[in-house]
Formats: structure tokens, sequence, C-alpha cells
């Protein structure tokens, strides 16, 4: 068993190897994915924020060339003339700038969940030794290497579909692109914004439809690498549990013990209530400890034998009462207080043993 191959890792990945997984950063994750839905809350910002950056450079341009003349620019302090230059377009670029950082973060959060892996953290040496170095080139130029053959046939899909979905947009429209050659700047910028619009959309929305392609890709590529052979699961279950023969052994010793315990408080008891062989229920009644009598032992058996010897070495009463011992021994357990439907019946009992001893 433990030279078992990869190929035989047939369990699914319990609870507790994929929680070591995400602790070491080991998880599924699709960059095509979250570069899809980046680029298209990109594209979404440029839509709603676009006429307003654009009227902020158009404002910004005609104050420069209506303003400044070449004349009147005192070269000695260039800084004073770019300054208000600078803070006005981080004005422009910087609400877009912030927001499509924001749903980025979100975005890889939605995928990715909460991951914080120290170990990644860590600086290896080993990483950046010349033979990870070598062996990383190895992999990375290798043609015949299956992670690079999948990255690159998933590149030239990504190309191929994402170029058709534009080059479809575009043609479709093609009779409005030969109208604008004569036509006005005004009129020849709508059409083309308009083209360029639609063809973001779709070649978006392509982008997304590949990006959850290859999210199911990367989800079955990850179940597949943490996959599990059946002595991992055993042994990982033995470290969790506890090794079964240890703890039927360790279960074995406890009983045997709560018997010994159980044992000694026979000659303390008032009266051992009997079947009068298969059953014994030892009671005890100390108003100072309970409001009730209580069962502080039980048996049935060998386990009764064992009672009834031990109440007889001790001079403690022994009474046969089938029902009660029966009753007592199914709903009492071992220093439980007796249910209030068999006070009467123990009263009655502990009263003739009282009696009998003068009490």
């Amino acid at each position: 068993m433990g030279n078992e191959s990869a190929a035989e890792k047939t369990e699914s990945a319990t609870t507790r190897r994929r929680e070591k997984e995400r602790e070491r950063g080991n998880i599924a994750k699709s960059r095509d994915f979250s570069a899809a839905l980046v680029i298209t809350v990109s594209v979404a910002l440029l839509a709603v924020l676009g006429k307003f950056m654009l009227e902020k450079m158009m404002n910004l341009l005609r104050f420069t060339f209506t303003n400044i003349h070449p004349d009147t620019v005192c070269t000695d302090n260039i800084m004073g003339i770019l300054a208000p230059y600078l803070k006005e377009c981080a004005g422009i670029v910087l609400p877009f700038l912030l927001t499509l950082a924001i749903s980025a973060l979100i975005i890889v959060r939605l995928d990715v969940g909460h991951v914080f892996a120290i170990q990644k953290a860590k600086f290896d040496f080993n990483n950046i030794s010349p033979k990870r170095a070598l062996e990383n080139a190895k992999k990375l130029f290798n043609p015949f290497e299956p992670r690079t053959m999948v990255e690159f046939a998933k590149s030239i899909i990504k190309i191929v579909v994402v170029g058709a979905c534009g080059y479809a947009t575009a043609n479709s429209r093609k009779d409005e692109l030969f109208a604008i050659l004569g036509a006005d700047p005004a009129t020849a910028m709508g059409v083309i914004c308009s083209i360029l619009i639609k063809m973001l959309i779709n070649m978006c929305l392509a982008m997304i439809v590949l990006g959850l392609l290859d999210k199911k890709y990367q989800d079955w590529e990850y179940e597949k690498s943490i996959k599990m052979t059946k002595q991992e699961v055993k042994d990982e279950y033995k470290d969790i549990e506890g090794d079964p023969k240890v703890k039927s052994k360790i279960k074995s010793i406890q009983i045997q013990m709560s018997k010994q315990r159980m044992m000694a408080n026979v000659p303390k008891a008032d009266v051992v209530v009997t079947n009068p062989t298969h059953y014994a229920v030892a009671i005890k009644y100390d108003k100072n400890v309970a409001p009730a009598p209580m069962v502080i032992a039980k048996g049935v058996d060998y386990v009764a034998f064992r009672i009834r010897d031990i109440a007889k070495s001790n001079n403690v009463p022994i009474v046969e009462n089938r029902p009660i011992a029966r009753a007592l021994y199914n709903t009492v357990p071992i220093d439980g207080i007796i249910p209030s439907d068999l006070y009467v019946a123990v009263a009655e009992i502990l009263a003739y043993v009282y009696n009998k001893k003068g009490k």
C-alpha cells in the first residue's frame, strides 16, 4: 500500500484534506474567468464614465489652448505649470481606476473565497535556485508538457472565438462603414463608436462563456489533483478519530472501570431489588444528596449475580420484586433519581427495609 501510484487515487478528497490544501494556497481558480469579468466591468465603467471623462478632457484641452501661449510660459517653473494639469488628470482617471480595482478584488474574492496561505508568503530560496529555474524553463518551453499544451490550445481557442465575434459584428455592419466614407466627422464617429460598443459587448460575452468553461475545467482538474487513495482516507480517519482498535480498547477499559466503581457503591446501598436472578438494582436514599432515592448500581445476569453477592457480603437487604426491578433497570441510569411514577413502590420497599432494621 505504501507504493500506491497517482492512478490509484480514486477517492474524493475529505474535508480535512481540502482545508489543508486551502491553507497551503492550493485552490481551484480560473484566471480566464476572472480576467473576462474584469474586462467586462472595465468596458461597463467606460460606458458609464466615458462621457464624463471625455468632457473633462475636452474642457482641459480647450482651457490649455485658449489661455496658455508659448511666449508666456516660464520654463523655470515647469512643475508649477504641470501640477494643476496632473491634479485634473487624476480627477478624471482615478474614479475609473479605483472602481475597477475594487471590482477586481470583489471578483477574485467571489472566485476563490477567503484564502490566507502563510506558506505562500514565506520566502523560499529553493524557488530561485538554478535547478528550480531550469526545471521551470523546461516545463515552460517544452511543447509536449501536458499543461503547456492545454494552455496553448486554450489561447488559440480564445483568440479564434473572441476574434470571430468581433469580426462577425463588424462584418454585419459593413454597409454602415462604407456609408460613412463621405459623411461628416461627427456622423462617422457616431457610427464607428456604435459598432465598437457592439463589438466589445459581443467579445466580452464570448470571454465570459469561455471563462465559465475554463472554470469548470479548473475545478475538475483541481478535484483530480487532490484525490486520495483508500489508504490515505483510512490514515486520515485514524488521525482524526483515532485507531478503531485503540478506541475499542479504551472503551472497554472505561466500561470496566465504570463497573468497578459501580460495584464499590453496592455496600452503600439501602436495598437491592431483584428479579430474582436476571436483574438486580441497588437503591440508595440520602436526602442530603438528592430529593429522591437514587440507583447507584444495576446489572443483568452475571453483573446482577455479582451485585447480589456483594450485597449479601455487606448485609445489604435484598428484596425480590420483578416488575419494579425491571422498571428501574430500564428507565433509570446509574446515579439517576427514580421517576415520580415509581415513588410509591420504592417507598414501600424502603419502608419495609427500614422497619426490619428498626430505622
